[in-house]
C-alpha cells in the first residue's frame, strides 16, 4: 500500500524541561509518529532565524518527517515553552510572540493540502490572526476524502469560541480530553451533563456530532483511564493500558497520530481505540514527545494492537 499523505498543521517549538529543552509542538509531535507508523508525513510550521530554529532542523532531520517545507522568519524568535512538571503531569508558559504566530499562505502549502489524504490542526497555533487564516484556508483547501483532525489543546488564554466554532466546521474528526469537554462545550452554548455523570462524555461527544454536520468523529482521551470514540454510527470506550508513565508530553498526539493511521485504513471503532491507546502509552512510558523508537518496539505494540483484533 502507498504511504498516505499526512500533515502537521501549526506549532513547531522547543518545551524548555527542567532537565533541558526538548522539541516538541502537537502538530509537530503528531506529524513524527505519523511518520514512524508509515505515512509521507510533513510539518507546516514556521521557525525563526536562530539557534534554536536550526536546532529544530537538525533534531528532526533523522526523523520521519518532512521539514522541506518549514516556513524561516526573521523577524520572530523560534516559539518557546516552559514547562514545569509535578508527578509527571506538566504546566505550561507559552512565550509569545512566536514565528509560528505568523505562518504565510504559500502557494506550495495550499498545493501540499490539495494533495494530504489528512491533516491535523489544533486551536493553540490559531491564537494569531495570520496563522488562523493560513490554518483555516488550508483546511478548506484539502479534497473531500480528506480526514481533517481538529485536536483541541486549550491553552488559557489561547482559545475562543469563535476559533473552535470555525475549526469544527472545517473538521471530520475532533479530539479533545476529558477535561477540555464541558469547556468546549460552554464555549459553544451547547449544554453540559452534570458533573460526574457517568454518561457525560458521550452525551458530549454526540451533541458535538449532531451540532456540526462535516464531523464524522469526536475522540475524548481520558489519561489513564483510556478513551471514548463516538460516531453516528455507535460508540466504543476503551479502558486504558496500564504503563509506568515517565511524562505525558506528546501521549496525546501519539494517540492522535494512530487514530488517524488506522482511520486511513479504514479501521473499525475497536481498533482504532486500541492503536490509540497503545502507542499512547508508550509515549507516555517515556520522556519527550520525540523519543527514540526501536524497531523491536514498534513490532511489539503493531503486534498488540492485532491481537486485540483478533
Amino acid at each position: 500500500m502507498e504511504p498516505h499523505f499526512v500533515l502537521g498543521i501549526g506549532e513547531l517549538l522547543w518545551d524548555l524541561l527542567p532537565t533541558g529543552p526538548v522539541l516538541g509542538g502537537a502538530p509537530a509531535n503528531f506529524t513524527v509518529m505519523a511518520g514512524r507508523l508509515g505515512s509521507h508525513a510533513a510539518i507546516l510550521s514556521r521557525i525563526g532565524r536562530d539557534d534554536l530554529g536550526r536546532q529544530a532542523v537538525v533534531t528532526l532531520n533523522p526523523m520521519p518527517a518532512d521539514t522541506e517545507y518549514l516556513q524561516i522568519d526573521p523577524a520572530h524568535e523560534t516559539g518557546r515553552v516552559t514547562v514545569e512538571l509535578k508527578d509527571g503531569q506538566p504546566s505550561y508558559v507559552i512565550h509569545e510572540p512566536a514565528a509560528w504566530d505568523f505562518m504565510e499562505l504559500t502557494d506550495d502549502w495550499v498545493k501540499l493540502a490539495e494533495r494530504a489524504d489528512a491533516i491535523c490542526f489544533g486551536s493553540l497555533a490559531q491564537r494569531s490572526l495570520e496563522s488562523r487564516q493560513t490554518i483555516q484556508t488550508l483546511a478548506a483547501q484539502t479534497q473531500a476524502h480528506c480526514v481533517r483532525v481538529f485536536d483541541v489543546n486549550l491553552r488559557a488564554p489561547f482559545y475562543s469560541s469563535e476559533v473552535l466554532q470555525e475549526s469544527l466546521e472545517l473538521a471530520t474528526v475532533m479530539k479533545l480530553n476529558d477535561a477540555e469537554m464541558p469547556l468546549v462545550l460552554g464555549l459553544l452554548g451547547l449544554p453540559a451533563a452534570e458533573p460526574g455523570d457517568p454518561m457525560g462524555l458521550r452525551v458530549g461527544a454526540e451533541r458535538l456530532l449532531a451540532e456540526f454536520p462535516t464531523l464524522r468523529m469526536v475522540a475524548v482521551t481520558r489519561g489513564g483511564a483510556g478513551s471514548l470514540l463516538a460516531t453516528s454510527e455507535g460508540v466504543h470506550e476503551h479502558p486504558g493500558v496500564d504503563t509506568k508513565v515517565a511524562d505525558t508530553i506528546g501521549a496525546g498526539d501519539a494517540f492522535t497520530a494512530a487514530l488517524t493511521h488506522y482511520l486511513l485504513r479504514g479501521a473499525d471503532l475497536m481498533t482504532l481505540n486500541e492503536a490509540g491507546n497503545r502507542w499512547g502509552a508508550w509515549m507516555a512510558s517515556q520522556q519527550g514527545a520525540m523519543p527514540p523508537l526501536p524497531d523491536a518496539v514498534q513490532t511489539r505494540v503493531r503486534d498488540a494492537i492485532e491481537a486485540r483484533v483478533v
